[in-house]
């Protein structure tokens, strides 16, 4: 087979692997964006990025090396060349079978905690859900969400190392609240490491991404559930997710306003189990935890 003028975007020669090579990808490519390049050829079982001299260069490793074989196979008949934000992306197979050393030891402190959620499957628990376990213990600044060998897991940014600290011993081991989970549901343990990240690169808003330090990040309506057909009530609004957990911003504030002043005026619509106060953007915000989603403040509007 000729080869056509420029770099080829793929080397035929080699013996074909479940490891894939990735060259010419954005600086600083993350986990996220190559899972979303490579999710649709089959399951990813490992990933090792910012490789190389110019941290441009990627490992991709398949479950199964046919699959591998379908991404290289398919890109290599396309018109379209493989792309991560809008940069061409070289593929090739890796002469590696596996990869190795993908991660730090978990042992070093950081600020962003790698979460491996046991017992349950991906959305079983919502990124509200991890977000309001992990306020406990400080601001999250992000989430990111994704399915890997080890099952579905999670990467949790804090400010600093010590908050993640904080949050790592007294949830490692752990579980989730029974009452935050379906039904379906029996058995859900949390196992936390350190992650070697110090800064997730979250693109958009969706069920498996959020920037709470960013309110003007685009949000991906595609990546969201429910979206595509809004439920309407009987006076023709569009109604919100319920929910048994409310976020309350404050506003105009002429006292101060402390989680016992908040528990309780809540409490006048049922039993608050646990608040959580924080700062975002220059304000003052809430979340409210109640046993069941049927107390609800009313709408004045």
């Amino acid at each position: 087979m000729s080869s056509s003028s420029g770099q080829p975007q793929f080397r035929y020669t080699q013996t074909p692997s479940k490891v894939l090579h990735l060259r010419n990808l954005p600086w600083e490519c993350t986990e996220e964006e190559l899972v979303e390049l490579c999710n649709p050829f089959g399951k990813i079982i490992n990933t090792k990025s910012n490789v190389g001299a110019n941290r441009n260069q990627a490992f991709v490793e398949f479950a199964d090396l046919n699959q591998a074989i379908s991404m290289v196979s398919y890109y290599a008949s396309s018109s379209e060349p493989a792309q991560v934000r809008g940069k061409t992306v070289y593929i090739q197979y890796s002469n590696r079978q596996e990869i190795t050393n993908n991660k730090s030891s978990g042992d070093v402190a950081g600020n962003v905690l790698l979460v491996t959620i046991e017992g349950v499957e991906a959305g079983d628990v919502s990124i509200d859900v991890i977000h309001l376990v992990f306020s406990a213990f400080g601001f999250v600044h992000k989430i990111a969400t994704f399915e890997k060998a080890a099952g579905f897991q999670a990467l949790i940014q804090y400010s600093d190392a010590e908050t993640a600290s904080n949050a790592r011993n007294a949830l490692d081991g752990r579980s989730i609240p029974r009452y935050l989970l379906p039904e379906h549901v029996t058995s859900c343990h949390l196992r936390i490491s350190f992650s070697a990240h110090t800064d997730l690169n979250i693109k958009f808003q969706s069920h498996r991404s959020r920037d709470y330090t960013n309110p003007y990040l685009p949000v991906n309506p595609s990546a969201i559930e429910g979206t595509l057909q809004p439920t309407l009530g009987p006076d023709g609004r569009k109604k919100e997710p319920e929910s048994n957990v409310l976020l309350a911003s404050i506003e105009n504030m002429q006292y101060a306003v402390t989680v016992d002043v908040l528990h309780k005026v809540f409490s006048t619509f049922g039993t608050v189990q646990k608040i959580a106060i924080f700062e975002k953007n220059g304000g003052m915000q809430a979340l409210i935890q109640y046993p069941g989603r049927h107390a609800r403040m009313h709408d004045n509007r």
